[in-house]
């Protein structure tokens, strides 16, 4: 399971679909979404400012996520960007990995 981080924004009949049905409801609709992909919600919560709502979901792979982000993407009613994150140990393991490389110019 790949954990991500989501940032999403209401848009148009997003935010009002939101003040009608209040953020309870739309969490719930989160964990059916992600449920229907075989993922599950980590944590859920509202902001001001740049960003509506964030949060953290695991998720079985790349391609399931992907899905999920263009279905809601894909309703005008939300703008989601999906975050991939890596554990202290991820981080150790790609430390360890040594790719070739050559910089422009060089």
């Amino acid at each position: 399971m790949t954990k991500y981080l989501f940032e999403a924004n209401y848009v148009g009949d997003g935010i009002k679909g939101l003040l009608r049905e209040g953020g309870t409801r739309r969490r719930e609709a989160v964990v059916e979404a992600l449920k229907s992909a075989g993922g599950t919600l980590e944590c859920f919560y509202y902001a001001f400012g740049e960003t509506d709502a964030l949060g953290v979901f695991e998720i079985p792979n790349q391609a399931d996520a992907a899905a999920l982000s263009l279905l809601i993407n894909s309703t005008g009613t939300v703008n989601m960007h999906l975050t991939p994150l890596m554990t202290p140990e991820d981080l150790d393991e790609a430390a360890q990995k040594t790719p070739s490389y050559r910089a422009p110019g060089q």
